[in-house]
């Protein structure tokens, strides 16, 4: 089993930053893939980006592309998600999902591709 924790949400003014990581816990000798998604209210979750076990590929919503970057360490078995520009309609709660692969250049776009979770973290942009 893997568990998901995910820390760094909070409050920003519109054009501010925030940077969200994701600690993954359990079997972490497994290699994971790793997405981050989000979800407005009243809204579907959606995802926003994707990184491979490697970190060699990412994959991004067109609406952060340019503003968020994923990224992830490893050796300290953490994602992280880096926002930048932020606008009132990236208010939302993020969750950080994972799931075990045997391809390094594994990603995915789709919340049914992960069979794990965090308990999600809440973003507010402020206009």
């Amino acid at each position: 089993q893997v568990q998901l924790l995910e820390s760094g949400g909070g409050l920003v003014q519109a054009g501010g930053s925030l940077k969200l990581s994701c600690a993954a816990q359990g079997r972490t000798d497994m290699r994971l893939y790793m997405g981050w998604f989000r979800q407005a209210p009243g809204k579907e979750r959606r995802f926003v980006a994707a990184i491979s076990w490697s970190g060699g590929i990412t994959n991004y919503a067109e609406s952060v592309k340019g503003r968020f970057t994923i990224s992830r360490d490893n050796a300290k078995n953490t994602v992280y998600l880096q926002m930048d520009s932020l606008k009132s309609e990236d208010t939302a709660v993020y969750y950080c999902a994972g799931d075990i692969t045997y391809r390094d250049s594994r990603v995915a776009k789709t919340s049914s591709e992960y069979a794990y979770w965090g308990q999600g973290t809440q973003v507010t942009v402020s206009s």
